[in-house]
């Protein structure tokens, strides 16, 4: 017998957004809520809960939808919190900047550029929410550097009944490590208060290294700069290292519209899809692209977002594993091999990314210094 339905409960799914088909970046997820609904305050969203505790329904929150996976997705009620993107409160002497939780992280990036302020890491990617990006375990790397969330000091959060909570590290701790990384299971962030920086340029140099080489020098590698990384190119034996530093120097980076589109976008993508029809090749696509971008050492100084985001190029599957730091030779080696032994083909490249150990419940990070590893097949 269907449910009867008083009138208020009837006006709020008056709101909600029939049809509405989500489908997340790399577009190898999709779904079509049975509603989907853009509120505009915590109110609204108070409403949303309680119409979907009358009838039952599940809800989902979406934020920029550029996670690799269908978390976002749902036959039930989806929120999106894109209009809820205020900027509350700047505190200059404590450095903190409070804003709502549906604000894109590349919005916040150039906010805090705007007041001299930045934070202290960022992924590779920042256009994903800012509450999206700490619920998923978003990173960057840096040995002594944790994960996006650790970057935060406080968040409100609603939870099924209603109920807004506030909580830190000083209130409500176990709430607070419980959400960070929650993967919106907790309840639904409205906002959250960053703990940020004086802004700063980084410098980025680049060198290719054979994997070998880079394997048995990596420990010394993550103690000499702030922020490092690399990236591996399967079937080639070789990884580019990026050693990336605080500096006082000035912006120093003129791209060049001709290599890094018309070549490393547009003929890059052409090629791949040309290697669909003959994987084999893609040993040497690999070889090619390194061998164009990527052999000789390179350097730039720009400001910290700017070095810290990279393209991504072209819509991808993506998995990445988040092991023991203290692994990351045995596991490379061993991928490597496998690679030889199996006869698999690898697009290129696979981003490696080292960050320090923190107390978050569900954080791969938790305890223990992690590396990830990031591997990629281009659609």
């Amino acid at each position: 017998m269907e449910q009867r339905r008083d009138s208020g409960v009837e006006e709020i799914l008056s709101n909600g957004q029939r049809g509405y088909l989500f489908t997340n970046w790399a577009k190898t997820f999709s779904c079509t809520p049975e509603l989907f609904f853009e509120p505009e305050t915590i109110e609204d969203i108070r409403q949303i809960l309680y119409a979907a505790t009358q009838l039952h329904k599940t809800v989902r929150v979406v934020g920029g939808g550029h996670s690799p996976s269908d978390i976002a997705c749902t036959d039930g009620y989806m929120i999106s919190l894109k209009k809820m993107k205020a900027v509350l409160e700047i505190d200059y002497d404590k450095k903190q900047v409070t804003v709502e939780a549906g604000l894109m992280v590349n919005e916040l990036n150039e906010l805090l550029d705007d007041h001299g302020l930045a934070l202290p890491s960022l992924s590779s990617v920042s256009e994903m929410s800012c509450a999206g990006a700490i619920g998923t375990c978003t990173h960057g790397s840096g040995k002594n550097f944790g994960i996006f969330a650790t970057s935060v000091v406080s968040l409100e959060l609603m939870t099924a009944n209603g109920k807004v909570i506030y909580c830190s590290r000083e209130k409500n701790k176990e709430i607070f490590l419980a959400a960070l990384c929650g993967l919106g299971a907790v309840g639904i962030i409205l906002s959250l208060t960053w703990q940020c920086e004086k802004a700063f340029n980084l410098q980025e140099t680049t060198k290719p290294l054979m994997l070998e080489e880079m394997l048995e020098n990596l420990e010394s590698s993550l103690l000499a700069s702030d922020h490092f990384k690399f990236h591996w190119y399967p079937h080639t034996g070789y990884v580019k290292c990026y050693e990336v530093n605080r500096t006082t120097k000035p912006i120093d980076d003129t791209p060049s519209w001709f290599w890094d589109y018309a070549v490393g976008f547009y003929t890059y993508e052409l090629v791949l899809w040309l290697s669909s029809f003959v994987p084999s090749s893609l040993q040497y696509v690999n070889w090619a692209y390194f061998k164009l971008f990527d052999c000789k050492p390179h350097s730039r100084v720009n400001q910290s977002h700017k070095v810290f985001n990279f393209n991504c190029l072209f819509k991808q599957y993506v998995t990445e594993w988040a092991i023991p730091q203290d692994k990351t030779v045995y596991v490379l080696r061993k991928l490597q091999s496998w690679l030889n032994e199996s006869g698999f083909h690898a697009h290129a490249p696979a981003e490696v990314r080292f960050v320090k150990r923190d107390d978050i419940y569900l954080s791969p990070c938790y305890e223990q210094d992690t590396c990830f590893i990031n591997v990629i097949s281009y659609r």
